[in-house]
């Protein structure tokens, strides 16, 4: 019964910080690209995106 419960905790310790870690690299990519360093940085070089991540791919993707 202990060794369910240990495992329940680190399963939802697990979940909650790739939540957290979704949120704060969302948020940051936002930052990053409505600063005004941002903005001057885009303009200057251009977007240059190397790889998708597999969150920006969904299932309703026709590619």
């Amino acid at each position: 019964m202990v060794f369910g419960s240990l495992l329940f905790s680190i399963l939802l310790w697990v979940i909650g910080l790739f939540i957290l870690y979704i949120v704060i690299s969302a948020a940051v990519r936002d930052g990053i690209n409505k600063s005004v360093a941002g903005q001057f940085l885009e303009n200057k070089y251009g977007i240059k995106k190397d790889r998708d991540s597999f969150l920006d791919r969904d299932l309703d993707n026709d590619q």
